[in-house]
């Protein structure tokens, strides 16, 4: 008999947690976008069956994974320890990794099916608007001292976990390597250094997930081997490079500049230092982006988010401050400091405000890291997803011509200064946050019209249709400095055609065939982004060549050609589609309720047909034996499957029918859901196709 279970459920936590955390949630439009033509092949995945490419967006898009864990109060004290010792000897460099002592440590195993404490990749997208395409192709350097031997394996934990694309070596997407670029000779390992890796190599997962990594590793923590590390990442090819660790300035550092900072065309950051009011080097070298750092807390405001300087006390916080020894770049204009000021912007960095992170070497899991140590590989990331530098640039000027598209923070402090914005937010400049932190990727692009902007452009999955068939597809692209975009397409379909401003593709299709489709949409700075895709148009009628007979069958054009329940069509959040961006999601409401999605189609007399989809079951009912949830699919009079919360599976299922037995005919596929009165089970179908031959 099934056991009595509370009523009053109104909605499943899968669809509740989208309307619970609006704050949280991120634009629709990209979810699932392909890369653009010549990404590098790490960024995605394509399904072995299909070859439709998805990008690394399930973080950024499952309500599950948006949950906001808070773990502590801006500036409130935190019991953290330092990963590294600080030392302040001349010529020798710390890291700035602090991770929480008073939130237990779990390795991955013993979390089970809870989210880790601290801010998640999808927080992070959220608190600082950032796109969830992007990226592809990039590579963001991580220099570090010493080595950490279970940094790739620990790294795939993160990703795994927070539903981010494999990142290895044997992918091509993740590379380790000493500072004279070797795989195999690697430096000596340091606890400490380690887990100040796994928390730079994650967050530059986290806000940049299509991007490749490599960690370049010191042989030790002085500035001459971190030095060569840094010229080394920028010899292998990457055009962002981070750095998370510094110390006392000293006269020597103007000769540094020149040999180991002065890269144009890269934007290299350094984090800013979390002793508190005080310059730090290299921070306050001329050439890079110096990272402050703030406490980030969510908010009843328009953003959802506030932050305002980390401070704990009169020695831990972000640094900032005047440099005694490097010159004023030309593009700073602060008049309180006639040499470098510290720092340029700035991100979260507060422990008590922290990050998740996995550390299986330094640490025992799972933990909540903070210090600017995660500032800075999350600005390298957004950096990335603004695109590549100009080739003479020094990259840290852009967000000085862009103050607009920052979040000026104004409240906070990290100790006492003789000139107040020294150490002191205030609107506009200031030392301890910059001009704030990222709204989106625009105030780290240069602008100009040689380069900076970064077109995204989302692929709609493969497209079928027959001769006679009337088509209205809508392309989905976006701008990093949200410029107004046109579009324009080669490839397709003989009667089809796009409009130049809407990147609506429209018409009826009267050639039969399969046709090889690239739209591209360029912006007013002449930026411009691709993707392409097949499209098939079958012949209609009584032929049996081959064919796909549905009509927007990847559910790309909306409710086109079904019939179906309200909401059932969708591109939202809380599940996620198998290919392009829209899927039909049936039930998942934890009440009594049905929805169903249906199409009529005329299957050729004689031929041979085929019924093909992908299913996705998830299910919060816990029985083992009883099926209280059920989806039947039927064509026309014949019931060919039923499923239910029994069939939940962790991924997309293909499932496949032969209809050879009603050609001749005219049938409705019909998918029909039945859900019960509590516990939830979601049905969800993508990438249909019915083909004859």
């Amino acid at each position: 008999m099934r056991e009595s279970r509370p009523s009053g459920r109104t909605r499943s936590v899968r669809r509740l947690l989208a309307v619970a955390f609006p704050a949280l949630s991120l634009t629709v439009a990209g979810f699932a976008a392909a890369p653009t033509a010549g990404a590098a092949q790490p960024a995605v995945t394509a399904h072995p069956a299909t070859g439709k490419v998805t990008t690394n967006n399930r973080a950024l898009t499952a309500p599950e994974r948006q949950t906001f864990h808070s773990t502590g109060k801006a500036g409130q004290k935190v019991p953290t320890t330092h990963l590294c010792a600080a030392d302040h000897t001349p010529g020798h460099a710390s890291c700035f990794a602090q991770r929480r002592t008073d939130i237990k440590q779990k390795l991955a195993s013993a979390l089970a099916a809870a989210t880790p404490s601290g801010l998640s990749p999808a927080n992070l997208h959220s608190a600082y608007n950032l796109p969830t395409t992007g990226g592809s192709g990039m590579t963001v350097a991580v220099v570090d001292a010493y080595n950490d031997p279970n940094a790739e394996s620990d790294l795939a934990t993160y990703r795994s976990q927070f539903g981010l694309s494999s990142c290895t070596k044997a992918n091509g997407c993740f590379k380790q390597v000493s500072q004279t670029g070797s795989t195999t000779s690697l430096p000596t390992n340091d606890t400490g250094w380690a887990g100040e890796e796994a928390l730079d190599i994650d967050m530059v997962s986290a806000v940049c997930p299509n991007c490749n990594i490599i960690l370049v590793e010191a042989n030790s923590a002085n500035d001459t081997d971190l030095g060569i590390a840094e010229n080394e990442a920028v010899a292998l090819g990457a055009k962002f490079v981070s750095n998370s660790w510094g110390g006392s300035e000293a006269s020597t550092q103007t000769t540094e500049d020149s040999q180991y900072f002065k890269h144009p065309g890269v934007a290299i950051t350094v984090s800013a230092g979390d002793s508190g009011y005080g310059a730090e080097y290299p921070a306050t070298s001329q050439y890079v982006t110096a990272v402050g750092g703030t406490a980030l807390t969510t908010s009843s405001n328009s953003r959802g988010w506030s932050e305002s300087v980390w401070n704990t006390s009169s020695t831990e916080g972000t640094g900032s401050g005047c440099s005694a020894y490097d010159p004023k770049p030309s593009w700073q204009t602060d008049t309180g400091c006639s040499k470098r000021m510290e720092s340029d912007v700035s991100a979260v960095a507060d422990p008590a405000t922290g990050v998740a992170v996995y550390d299986t070497y330094g640490g025992s899991g799972w933990a909540v890291y903070g210090g600017t140590s995660a500032s800075s590989p999350i600005i390298a990331g957004v950096y990335a997803l603004a695109g590549t530098p100009g080739s003479s640039d020094y990259p840290a000027k852009y967000p000085y011509s862009h103050t607009g598209n920052l979040n000026d923070v104004t409240s906070g402090s990290n100790g006492s200064c003789t000139t107040s914005y020294f150490c002191t937010a205030t609107t506009g400049y200031d030392g301890p946050t910059g001009w704030g932190t990222p709204n989106g990727t625009a105030a780290f692009t240069s602008g100009g019209s040689t380069g900076g902007n970064t077109v995204s452009v989302t692929n709609p999955g493969n497209q079928s249709t027959t001769t006679g068939g009337s088509v209205s597809l809508s392309i989905s692209a976006s701008d990093s400095a949200g410029a107004a975009l046109t579009y324009s397409a080669s490839g397709l379909p003989t009667g089809l055609s796009i409009n130049s401003s809407t990147g609506v593709i429209s018409g009826t299709a009267s050639t039969a065939g399969t046709y090889q489709v690239t739209v591209t949409a360029k912006d007013s700075t002449g930026a411009t982004g691709s993707t392409s895709f097949t499209w098939t148009v079958g012949t209609s009628g009584g032929g049996c060549s081959s064919s796909q007979l549905l009509a927007n069958p990847g559910f790309e054009s909306g409710n086109t050609g079904w019939t179906a329940s309200s909401g059932v069509i969708t591109n939202g959040t809380g599940e996620t589609a198998h290919g392009g961006s829209y899927y039909a999601w049936m039930d998942g409401y934890g009440t009594s309720h049905t929805d169903t999605v249906s199409q009529s189609v005329t299957i050729p007399a004689g031929c041979k047909a085929t019924l093909t989809f992908y299913l996705h079951v998830d299910t919060a009912e816990t029985t083992t034996t009883s099926a209280y949830d059920k989806l039947t699919v039927t064509a026309g009079s014949t019931t060919l499957a039923s499923y239910s919360n029994l069939n939940a599976n962790s991924g997309y299922a293909l499932k496949t029918f032969d209809l050879s037995s009603l050609a001749g005919q005219t049938v409705t596929l019909k998918f029909n859901g039945v859900e019960d009165s509590s516990l939830q089970t979601s049905f969800v179908v993508d990438d249909t196709a019915l083909t004859t031959s």
